[in-house]
């Protein structure tokens, strides 16, 4: 094996082919990217934002599909909108949330609530949208600010919601709108006409988002607002790559995120199963 083959390396942030000896990763400036404790799959990170992107998708599309076995209308009783749509009941079994969920379940229905849909064109719709803006945060922020952003925007989109009263509500949007409100601070911040681009393309999404929330009286516009509300405020605090790479602050908040969702899913997931079971 050639010598400088054996020196090469993935950064253990970006996944970038770099050198083992490099000081600092010239993709992303991580540093010392070759230690020994930054490249071991314990403390290796979230992956690719394309991975996580996907792996978020899955959640979202095997959760959707354990609700439908809890108890659901498989039929939509003739309507479009109902079509493959879990029951209430399942959907509070797995962690709607909500005034009356958090009242009687708890806050960690903030969190299970953004992996929950209340039926499949709800599901289809909203996995569409974060497939088109999610790739575009993860190259404007990083896989790491990314994760904090959205997992933030929807527990934050959620308590407005609950201050609002809203009493059971699910979905990806309120986390989505979220990534919504990234963007347009970073157009905004940013400027140019990069920025300028980002802000009208994805600004015209936010209206259009508001604008079908008022006149559906279904849709829970307040988690829209607080999440992207919740979204900017984030992105202001976090930064962006172009002020500011990515380093171990945004690495450990990602961490904390990630560690509460997938605490938060197994619960949701126990839960499940105990409720199948007759318990």
């Amino acid at each position: 094996m050639d010598p400088a083959a054996r020196k090469s390396m993935l950064c253990p942030n970006c996944r970038k082919l770099i050198s083992t000896d490099e000081p600092r990763c010239p993709h992303c400036g991580l540093k010392t990217p070759g230690s020994r404790i930054k490249n071991n799959p314990l403390t290796r990170g979230l992956g690719s934002g394309e991975q996580l992107v996907r792996s978020i998708i899955y959640a979202n599309v095997a959760i959707f599909l354990f609700s439908l076995l809890i108890g659901g209308n498989l039929a939509g009783g003739g309507s479009l909108l109902g079509l493959l749509s879990p029951s209430t009941r399942g959907l509070a079994v797995l962690g709607a949330t909500g005034t009356l969920m958090v009242r009687d379940v708890g806050w960690w229905t903030l969190i299970s609530a953004n992996y929950l849909h209340g039926g499949v064109l709800h599901i289809l719709f909203n996995m569409m949208a974060f497939n088109q803006i999610a790739p575009l945060i993860t190259r404007l922020y990083g896989t790491y600010r990314f994760f904090t952003i959205y997992t933030i925007s929807g527990v934050g989109g959620f308590m407005v919601s609950y201050v609002s009263g809203i009493p059971i509500t699910v979905g990806a949007s309120a986390a989505l709108c979220g990534l919504i409100g990234a963007a347009i601070y970073y157009g905004k911040s940013r400027g140019g006409l990069f920025g300028q681009a980002i802000y009208k393309q994805v600004g015209g999404w936010a209206m259009g988002i508001l604008l079908f929330g008022f006149m559906i009286p279904q849709v829970n516009n307040s988690a829209h607002i607080g999440g992207m509300v919740f979204g900017g405020l984030c992105a202001y605090l976090l930064g962006y790559h172009e002020k500011k790479r990515e380093d171990t602050t945004h690495r450990i908040f990602a961490g904390v995120c990630m560690v509460i969702t997938l605490l938060v899913l197994l619960w949701a997931i126990i839960r499940g199963v105990v409720y199948l079971l007759g318990g």
